[in-house]
């Protein structure tokens, strides 16, 4: 069957046509997508401005048009921080669904970590063992470690690179006490989350998904995405402290010319880069592998798996 996913997250809103069917990865039809931070649109209460709710009802109309020519049997819509922590979030969302006739589901933050993890397990597959899995939106940090399809930890932390760039990181480019600032906060968010997954049985593969990683990996040397989701690309601390430190230097544009950063991400790939740094730092972790499936894939097992179960 042809299903659609659209993905409303902090950085970008995306709508997926894909082809699949239980038991079977989804093989990806066609896409549309467009850079949407939604972050931006916040006004002083935390709100997401009426300009921004106009656009994201543009995209979520034309992203149904786009579902309804293409043949979608079905279709998934969801929302993550940028909705669920806007002050006018369940507004936001009845207004979508009176005008466009879509409803989105607000996924929950345990729920993020949840799915996402789910996708690095299938890919993975039962011979990794026990994983950990990280991955850095704009607007949060997910974490979630089990050996089974249900991690037996998850977490969702508010330090998405777009947050952070926001909060933090203001200049272009940052002064070195904003980016001491940054990291000194980051810390103290990770310390808790580090010691409880300290208390569980160490994973044996660490992976780390979606597009802040997959940058930053292919900033330090990985194999760029022309080659295949089957290369193997991995990024290791080592190499990813000396990327913090040069990108700390850097101005946004120039950053933007980096291997695998597009201007839309070239200001939050320091925030990302000191998430990233702090974590696997905490976590004495020396490498992470790069896994090309994450959220988007996560839900769509899930509705198979439902399907399968009906």
């Amino acid at each position: 069957m042809r299903l659609g996913v659209l993905d409303i997250g902090s950085n970008t809103v995306h709508m997926l046509l894909v082809d699949a069917h239980p038991g079977a990865r989804p093989i990806p039809f066609t896409s549309h997508k467009r850079p949407l931070q939604l972050i931006a649109y916040l006004d002083d209460r935390g709100a997401i401005s009426a300009a921004g709710q106009r656009v994201l009802i543009e995209f979520v109309t034309a992203a149904a048009q786009l579902a309804e020519v293409h043949g979608a049997e079905d279709l998934m819509a969801f929302a993550t921080s940028a909705i669920r922590e806007a002050s006018n979030g369940s507004e936001v969302l009845g207004r979508v669904h009176a005008e466009t006739g879509i409803r989105l589901i607000e996924l929950s933050g345990t729920d993020e970590a949840a799915a996402t993890y789910l996708a690095v397990r299938r890919w993975y597959g039962w011979g990794a063992g026990r994983i950990l899995s990280l991955d850095i939106g704009g607007g949060s940090f997910e974490m979630a470690m089990g050996a089974d399809e249900l991690p037996e930890l998850a977490v969702s932390l508010p330090l998405g690179a777009g947050r952070l760039t926001r909060d933090f990181l203001d200049a272009d480019p940052p002064s070195a006490k904003s980016i001491k600032a940054v990291r000194k906060h980051i810390r103290a968010v990770l310390e808790g989350p580090i010691t409880d997954i300290g208390r569980l049985t160490a994973p044996t593969l660490v992976v780390a998904t979606s597009k802040s990683f997959r940058s930053l990996a292919r900033v330090a040397g990985s194999a760029p995405r022309a080659e295949g989701p089957f290369v193997r690309r991995e990024l290791r601390v080592n190499e990813l402290a000396l990327w913090t430190s040069r990108l700390s230097a850097m101005a946004s544009a120039d950053r933007a010319e980096l291997p695998g950063v597009s201007v839309l991400r070239s200001r939050q790939l320091l925030a990302a880069a000191l998430v990233a740094q702090a974590a696997m730092e905490g976590l004495h972790i020396e490498s992470v592998q790069i896994c090309p499936w994450a959220l988007r894939e996560g839900l769509i097992l899930l509705r198979f798996d439902h399907l399968m179960t009906a």
